[in-house]
């Protein structure tokens, strides 16, 4: 079984590194195509994502001529020497390389473990291998026995419920909220890169009507296009407010950009409506005392981060429960590998039988050459019918996890008369 990873992440690159060997757009067809291409590879897929390049391929080569046409590949697409990027390269191989791959559509590999992003650009990247037929049986297989387990990760642990960063908590604490961030609206007051990062993650978890506020309208713009939404302007911000579920806020400035005063009449306007304000500013830019208004939930950068910090310990105790589903499902995956060997025998089988069936069918017809069509369909059934009973036990026993495979496969030759061999001899 020569099952190959190779990509690099970011723990062994930085991103210099990933930017230029990243496959984006048209490139990811191009590159699907290119590396099927390659006589070592028998099937490919593709995963490139801000954080990861990886190559998943099923070889029919030895695995250092495999890795070595993956590496000179890469080389050329991108029109990089390979010492540029060849240290960054991790490569796994066999069952390290189905551990890997399952551990990253889990998101146990990820930069935030638990993450919910990586399954779905995971699917994205099988569900386009599987459109342009770069995969086959085996990595089909592996892929989705890859989600499965991300599927039973989630399930089965906590990973994805302890926040571990500033942005994730700040997403957790608003679901609480408001039961659900679906279609809530969101201001980005500021443009700090903390706060761009926690908008990024609010608006990924559903939320909508995003508007940006910023002292500079040029810079609201190009945020507004980020996010999909809108911008406004710095003196226009405590009027969209009214509107707002949800704030976020690093102004840079040196002091309150928002009082007690002002929220209070903001929140008459609401009609005392729920509002979850975030400040990420250092100093902060909102006045702690707003948070003594009723409905309004004031979190300021020391809260998320309490937050993040008390979870990380429950996040490491999942981790582990997950790393042990992961370690299960790579061995069933393993035990089934070696039934590949039996497809063959049991296409051949099948074969046979309707061979037998069709001329027995046409020796009856013969001989019974007035018998009605419902009739003659009748008997065409009966004989399929047959052909399932006497074939389903062999071909359960050939689909079967066992020691013997081999010694089996050659018995069920030797007794169905299959590849050379003859009935009884």
């Amino acid at each position: 079984m020569k099952i190959l990873a190779i990509g690099l992440n970011h723990r062994t690159a930085d991103v210099e590194i990933r930017e230029r060997l990243a496959f984006n757009g048209s490139m990811v067809e191009e590159g699907i195509f290119g590396l099927k291409k390659l006589s070592e590879v028998k099937e490919v897929a593709l995963l490139s994502t801000c954080n990861r390049v990886e190559i998943y391929s099923h070889v029919d080569t030895a695995t250092a001529s495999a890795v070595e046409g993956i590496k000179n590949f890469i080389s050329a697409f991108h029109g990089i020497q390979r010492d540029v990027f060849e240290k960054s390269l991790y490569i796994r191989a066999g069952s390290d390389a189905i551990r890997h791959i399952l551990m990253v559509a889990s998101s146990l590999d990820s930069m935030v473990v638990g993450e919910p992003q990586i399954l779905g650009q995971f699917k994205e990247a099988f569900d386009f291998a599987l459109t342009k037929k770069t995969t086959g049986v085996l990595l089909n297989r592996l892929m989705r026995k890859a989600i499965s387990t991300a599927k039973r990760v989630r399930t089965e642990t906590r990973i994805a419920e302890n926040a571990v960063s500033v942005g994730f908590a700040a997403v957790e604490l608003a679901k609480k909220i408001f039961g659900g961030l679906s279609g809530k609206s969101c201001m980005l007051l500021g443009a700090g890169e903390m706060a761009e990062l926690t908008a990024r993650c609010i608006v990924r978890s559903g939320a909508k009507d995003v508007v940006v506020v910023n002292r500079t309208y040029e810079r609201c713009c190009e945020l507004a296009e980020k996010f999909g939404g809108r911008p406004a302007r710095f003196e226009d911000f405590l009027q969209e407010i009214v509107h707002m579920d949800i704030i976020i806020c690093s102004t840079g400035a040196p002091d309150y950009v928002l009082n007690k005063e002002e929220m209070k009449a903001v929140m008459k306007k609401r009609r005392h409506k729920p509002v979850f304000i975030i400040d990420i500013s250092v100093p902060r830019n909102i006045d702690p005392k707003i948070n003594r208004i009723g409905n309004v939930y004031l979190y300021d950068i020391d809260d998320l981060q309490g937050v993040a910090d008390s979870n990380l310990f429950e996040r490491k105790k999942e981790v582990e429960k997950a790393e042990r589903i992961v370690d299960e499902e790579v061995e069933k995956f393993i035990k089934w590998v070696p039934s590949l060997n039996s497809v063959p025998v049991i296409v051949e089988m099948r074969q046979k039988a309707e061979r037998i069936k069709e001329k027995e069918i046409r020796k009856f017809r013969n001989k019974f050459p007035d018998l009605d069509g419902e009739k003659m369909r009748s008997v065409q059934q009966m004989a399929t019918s047959i052909i399932n009973e006497l074939l389903h036990p062999p071909t359960v026993a050939l689909k079967e996890e066992v020691v013997d495979r081999d010694e089996l496969v050659s018995v069920i030759q030797r007794l169905y008369g299959l590849n050379g061999h003859e009935n009884g001899k």
